[in-house]
């Protein structure tokens, strides 16, 4: 009776490591499993030309700069035809969003979404890029709201 005793402790700690073992071995699947469908890849407009079949309908992000002479914007305000480039290429986007107050042509911009079969790379958000040199007005600046208002829609090198 002894040894029947002895193994049963045995057995269950068995059983319990097996148990583990197989909750650690689903979790890892869950979590490395699903990780490819919510990647999202950042590409310039030549890596996403290039990619070929593989580009259309996968979600990216494409940045580049955004095309002088490409922006177009609707009548409301709430979409944006414009082109992104990285010197080489050229991509048209279609943004469903209203765009940030930074946007303009010249500006580096990302942009989330996907290239549908006719060229156009649509997306819902946009980024823009920027450094954090913020410098307010000096003292003595006599611009008025609307003038300085101005310089953030088109950028200070354009004033």
């Amino acid at each position: 009776m002894a040894s029947a005793t002895s193994r049963l402790p045995s057995r269950r700690k068995a059983v319990f490591a097996i148990a583990i073992a197989a909750i650690a071995a689903i979790l890892i699947f869950l979590a490395v499993g699903g990780i490819g469908e919510n990647l999202v890849y950042y590409w310039s407009p030549s890596e996403l030309l290039s990619a070929g079949d593989q580009a259309y309908g996968a979600t990216v992000r494409l940045g580049g700069l955004v095309a002088p002479g490409s922006v177009v914007r609707s009548a409301d305000g709430l979409e944006l035809d414009f082109a992104v480039t990285d010197g080489v290429e050229r991509v048209p986007v279609h943004a469903r969003a209203v765009p940030p107050a930074m946007f303009r042509e010249g500006i580096g911009v990302v942009v989330e979404g996907r290239l549908s079969r006719n060229g156009v790379f649509e997306t819902k958000r946009l980024m823009v890029k920027h450094d954090n040199q913020y410098q307010p007005p000096s003292e003595g600046d006599e611009r008025s709201l609307e003038e300085l208002a101005k310089t953030m829609q088109l950028g200070a090198d354009d004033t």
